[in-house]
């Protein structure tokens, strides 16, 4: 799924720190036909080291390419997606990019504390992997189709 034809598609960077959540993530979006270039970060500290282009992801144009779309997981180690939120939400350089949290979570202190800190959308994990299609199919078609996307150079 790609949105205007005129358009670059956007990249999708997942933050996941289980690798099996990762791996299915990629598969569902596979199934639902989202073909755009997806990359993944296992925690908060190695997505912000992704956004800033810094550590593994510096020097080499094209290594980190700025997302247009964020899934984050909530749960993870060294810095939990909540507090990676709260960051990417108050830097003025990054706000600006859609941040949908994808976790197992249902609390509703996460999600009450998730859209307080600016977060998009707030998706609980399916736990079937068609589950997990289907959601991706939706989400792909609600941010890559219908909505506008700030340019990625903003």
């Amino acid at each position: 799924m790609t949105r205007d034809k005129n358009k670059i598609p956007i990249t999708i960077l997942i933050c996941d720190d289980d690798e099996d959540d990762r791996m299915l993530s990629k598969q569902a979006l596979e199934e639902a036909h989202v073909s755009n270039d997806v990359r993944f970060v296992e925690d908060g500290e190695q997505l912000l080291d992704y956004l800033y282009q810094r550590g593994e992801y510096a020097g080499e144009t094209g290594k980190a390419p700025r997302p247009g779309l964020i899934l984050l997981d909530l749960n993870m180690p060294k810095m939990d997606g909540r507090e990676a939120l709260k960051l990417i939400k108050g830097d003025k350089t990054l706000h600006d990019i859609p941040i949908v949290v994808l976790t197992t979570s249902g609390l509703d202190q996460d999600i009450v504390r998730s859209y307080q800190l600016g977060v998009n959308s707030f998706i609980k994990k399916p736990i079937t992997f068609s589950g997990l299609v289907e959601a991706m199919n939706v989400l792909g078609r609600y941010w890559l189709e219908i909505v506008e996307l700030p340019p990625a150079a903003a």
